[in-house]
């Protein structure tokens, strides 16, 4: 694999396009778009103060630019650069912002969840939706982009509302609670709890083929439900000791390299050299393996245990989670064979994972100055040779899955992989 250069960015703000023919970053106020193959510099706008949030439109044509603390958004055109938008939400502030699935309506959360302001950059239109619940993730899209399920707080109930995209009317409202399974005509098609009077679900994933629904809960457990009967099909438990002799338990080993007195030069340390990096590598441990677990404070609010982090693989055959109170471990489950397949622990708390778009291989960071990869043949770890120290802090993958995105905390570099050692 190739590394790029490196390039400033702020607040981790850098997209590649839906098409993946563009890369936009934000330093403070101004927005960058580069050529993804190129990386020279194809349009740069400059917005009214420091960016909080950036997002491209469905089609790749315009740009979402939110600045939170002035309640504002600039929208720009990559066909006309001279064209931008401007939404002030005024005295009622600015939450959040992002696009509907037809790139052409924003939809912006004030301040204090009082309402969704719908936003039509065709027409100018504007529509109000109340009562969106304060939680991470109240809004969803269908895949087709004609309904919206957002969640609600009102007459201290919780709702979930699916609303009609086209017009933004309401179609159906039904109380939640627990895991509520509904088709779009409102039928409820099951209900599933796994316990009760304890700290339930904490995650909560579709796989690719839409086949299984998994659940990650506080007791450390994942379910898994089928899409026929949406009946518990098996559960993945996150032991702190590996029995499993099917399982590949990887290891990261770290060594600082021995230095000679040639590479002692001025030179050599002061600009920032690779020089004194810890060197790492996995090791296969054999079983059984007793893994680093953390004790939650009982005392404090949002305790760190349970399943947090779900993520299938493009074609559904894996899974991947991370146990919070096991920070440095992540877990890999072949969905197939309903079992436990691999085991990563790493010397550091992984800070950010995600699998390639189009072949069944799983980056992951922990924020140092190393890149992992795990895929069926086996674990990686590879050294980001840039000056300074790079340290990844989160990473993204390119739609094609032949670059990755690598994110430090002011800086951010492209790793490119070799797609025709990956081929053969």
């Amino acid at each position: 694999m190739n590394f790029s250069e490196v390039f400033k960015q702020s607040n981790q703000l850098c997209k590649v396009s839906p098409d993946g023919k563009y890369l936009a970053t934000c330093v403070q106020y101004r927005l960058v778009v580069r050529d993804v193959s190129t990386l020279q510099i194809l349009q740069l706008y400059t917005c009214l103060d420091q960016i909080s949030h950036m997002d491209w439109a469905s089609d790749s044509l315009f740009i979402l630019c939110a600045m939170y603390k002035r309640g504002l958004v600039q929208v720009w055109s990559l066909e006309q650069p001279d064209w931008h938008c401007k939404i002030d939400e005024g005295s009622i502030g600015l939450l959040s912002s992002r696009w509907s699935p037809d790139g052409r309506h924003v939809l912006n959360t004030t301040e204090f969840h009082l309402r969704i302001t719908v936003w039509s950059l065709c027409t100018k239109a504007v529509s109000y939706i109340k009562y969106p619940k304060a939680c991470q993730k109240g809004i969803d899209f269908s895949r087709d982009g004609c309904y919206m399920a957002l969640a609600e707080r009102r007459d201290c109930k919780d709702y979930v509302s699916v609303f009609v995209c086209d017009d933004w009317h309401l179609l159906r409202q039904r109380v939640c609670y627990k895991v509520l399974l509904y088709s779009l005509d409102g039928r409820l098609l099951s209900t599933y709890s796994a316990y009760e009077w304890s700290l339930g679900i904490k995650s909560v994933t579709w796989c690719p083929s839409s086949q299984f629904l998994a659940i990650g809960s506080y007791d450390e457990k994942v379910r898994i439900l089928n899409h026929i009967t949406w009946k518990k099909v098996t559960q993945f438990e996150h032991p702190a000791t590996i029995n499993n002799t099917k399982a590949v338990v990887y290891k990261e080993v770290e060594r600082r390299p021995a230095v000679g007195s040639d590479d002692l030069s001025l030179h050599n340390i002061t600009i920032g050299t690779t020089l004194f990096n810890t060197q790492s590598k996995y090791e296969i441990c054999p079983l059984p393996v007793q893994l680093p677990v953390v004790k939650p404070d009982p005392d404090r609010a949002n305790p760190k245990i349970g399943v947090s982090t779900l993520a299938f693989s493009s074609d559904s055959r894996y899974l991947a989670t991370k146990n919070d109170n096991m920070a440095s471990v992540v877990w890999v489950w072949d969905m197939q064979k309903m079992s436990l397949e691999a085991v990563l622990e790493q010397t550091s708390a992984v800070r950010c994972f995600q699998w390639d778009p189009q072949r069944p291989r799983l980056a992951l960071c922990t924020g140092n100055t190393k890149l992992y990869l795990w895929s069926p043949a086996g674990c990686v770890s590879v050294q980001v040779p840039t000056e300074g120290g790079f340290q990844v802090q989160s990473l993204n993958w390119h739609c094609s899955g032949d670059s990755l995105i690598l994110l430090g905390k002011e800086q951010l570099c492209l790793c490119y992989m070799d797609t025709d050692q990956e081929d053969k």
